[in-house]
């Protein structure tokens, strides 16, 4: 997967290194400072604390709103590509064929421009209506619009145990928001011999993993090339958005649900939760995690 040779702009410059370890701009807009009254063992303090943004983000097809997510104002860019892939509204990245992004004072409106037959197909299955920041199928009309089916992810990437549980204590420095407020989920693109080589943040989970497979994208890379970390529970959802663009395995901090499993099974994907620094738990095809 490669739009290199598209319009759409490059992923912000400067390596995931360097992002986590001063304030990019992105990160700039995704938290405010605001006064607080703090209490502590009885002791009341006046201080300044920093907490995560949060706004409406409009995204508009060709000049036709489609859905609004509440979501982190940040890396929209990257967010607007990773949705219109892992939602199936392309089925190729080099039909994404421009994103402009606008910031409002409490709102964002990302407009988008796909190829012309994608257009005509998602008119189809428009959705104007608005989605929480923790929202996954939230807006389908159907069941069968919800419930995609994805193909098989193939062979895919094979992961040491020592090589995830590297890149999940990495990733607690990864998050430079989450550093700041304590409030927002992360996803990481992890490359086997290579570790944790990109990292999105956001309020919502969705949107974090979408952020992250649009950087990949944008960037010219291909998502299959790596595993995904996520630090939120591996919901259906999450599984579905990971397989649409070919990711074979995945790894989660927090529990699967069965709906999950059920599709990581069908799609040929491990799945792996509970991933913590010296544990995990394997729910679905095991082999590509080699253990010592």
């Amino acid at each position: 997967m490669s739009i290199a040779d598209s319009s759409l702009p490059p992923a912000e410059a400067g390596s995931d290194e360097e992002r986590s370890r001063s304030p990019s701009q992105a990160s700039r807009r995704a938290c405010i400072e605001l006064p607080v009254e703090r209490w502590r063992h009885g002791a009341v303090t006046h201080e300044q604390d920093l907490i995560a943004e949060e706004m409406p983000v409009a995204l508009v097809y060709h000049g036709v709103p489609h859905v609004v997510m509440l979501a982190t104002p940040a890396d929209l860019e990257d967010y607007a590509v990773g949705f219109t892939l892992s939602e199936g509204l392309v089925a190729r990245p080099e039909e994404i064929r421009g994103v402009e992004v606008s910031y409002g004072e409490e709102s964002a409106e990302v407009r988008i421009t796909v190829a012309w037959e994608r257009f005509s197909a998602l008119l189809d299955r428009r959705r104007n209506l608005t989605g929480r920041s923790g929202c996954g199928l939230c807006g389908q009309e159907t069941v069968e619009a919800a419930v995609r089916e994805v193909k098989s992810v193939g062979p895919g990437v094979r992961l040491s145990a020592a090589e995830l549980h590297q890149a999940i204590a990495e990733l607690a420095h990864r998050q430079p928001v989450n550093a700041r407020t304590g409030s927002v989920h992360a996803a990481a693109w992890v490359v086997p011999g290579r570790g944790i080589q990109v990292v999105r943040e956001d309020v919502g989970r969705h949107n974090a993993l979408d952020k992250t497979i649009g950087a990949l994208v944008r960037s010219g890379l291909d998502p299959a090339a790596g595993a995904l970390l996520l630090t939120s529970r591996a919901s259906f959802e999450m599984v579905q958005k990971s397989a649409a663009v070919g990711v074979s395995l995945v790894a989660a901090f927090s529990a699967p649900t069965a709906f999950a499993v059920r599709l990581a099974e069908r799609a040929g994907l491990t799945l792996v939760a509970f991933a913590r620094e010296h544990q995990h738990v394997v729910y679905a095809h095991p082999w590509r995690l080699e253990s010592p």
